[in-house]
């Protein structure tokens, strides 16, 4: 995996500014997104990736391998220019990781 780099990060803690209580943590090269305490997604090799919950298959994202050797699919958020979307969608893929 390569690494995600700074710039990257910021700019997606920047268009993810709408959405509640964002931090996120380094971890392993990418770094891991945090909404109000929930783990709801990651910055892996510069791509933003949220958890697959059934509240976000009405936005068609394409699935993917986060890292290599990962067992779990999450979804590919490609749109990063709308930030109320992408609050809407984070919002999503928190609640319905508070369901499971």
């Amino acid at each position: 995996m390569s690494k995600s780099t700074k710039e990257f990060k910021d700019f997606v803690l920047e268009q993810l500014s709408e959405a509640p209580n964002i931090f996120c943590r380094p971890m392993m090269g990418g770094y891991l997104l945090y909404s109000d305490d929930v783990l709801f997604g990651g910055i892996y090799s510069d791509r933003l990736l949220v958890k697959m919950v059934p509240e976000n298959e009405k936005y068609q994202m394409t699935e993917v391998v986060p890292y290599e050797g990962s067992k779990k699919t999450m979804y590919f958020v490609e749109d990063l220019e709308d930030k109320e979307k992408l609050a809407e969608i984070v919002n999503n893929t928190v609640k319905g990781l508070s369901r499971q």
